[in-house]
């Protein structure tokens, strides 16, 4: 499942991003997201 979430995540990201430097920056913010999950 959250495989599923975290692929739908990056595929959204992936759609959003218009540079290298925006790819960088977007793929930080997955990055951060997913280890505040596990966190929990």
């Amino acid at each position: 499942m959250k495989k599923v979430f975290a692929l739908m995540i990056a595929l959204f990201v992936l759609a959003g991003c218009n540079t290298v430097q925006g790819f960088g920056k977007d793929i930080q913010k997955v990055g951060d997201k997913l280890e505040g999950a596990a966190k929990k």
